[in-house]
């Protein structure tokens, strides 16, 4: 199958179709309550970001939300035009900006948060706790083992 005579490939190909229509239905299952807030998943992630671990270089952000520095700037431009978050010159280094969250960006995603929460709790309630902690560990595994070159 998938003209690929290597058993490890083909599971290999099998397991990543698999990976990629979970993350699929997940995301749908996600999308509409942020479409209806007027955001997107990126958006979303900086403003996550920014709520749980305080204000971030654009360069951080980057990585922690795994998009690239331009689309990042474009995600930020619309955030700032909607005043959720602002740029900061960072004191100790001038030519680094923060990005930080307004005060109506931290009301804003306190209050929707926890309901993207419960959507995502809801499309991953197939699995039970032990099946979810043993997922985490495999895609830990499958994500550093990605990362690293041949």
């Amino acid at each position: 199958m998938f003209g690929v005579d290597d058993e490890a490939t083909e599971a290999a190909i099998r397991t990543y179709v698999k990976l990629m229509r979970a993350t699929h239905a997940v995301s749908a299952r996600t999308a509409p309550r942020l479409a209806a807030a007027g955001l997107t998943h990126t958006q979303l992630g900086v403003l996550e970001a920014l709520l749980h671990l305080g204000p971030l270089t654009q360069r951080d952000l980057s990585r922690k939300i795994l998009t690239s520095p331009g689309n990042l700037t474009d995600v930020i431009d619309k955030l700032v035009k909607r005043s959720l978050v602002e740029r900061v010159a960072c004191p100790e280094d001038r030519r680094s900006v923060r990005v930080v969250l307004t005060p109506q960006g931290q009301t804003f995603i306190q209050t929707i948060f926890p309901s993207h929460a419960r959507d995502i709790a809801a499309a991953m309630s197939g699995l039970t706790a032990k099946d979810l902690a043993s997922l985490g560990t495999l895609l830990r595994q499958l994500g550093t083992a990605a990362a690293t070159p041949d």
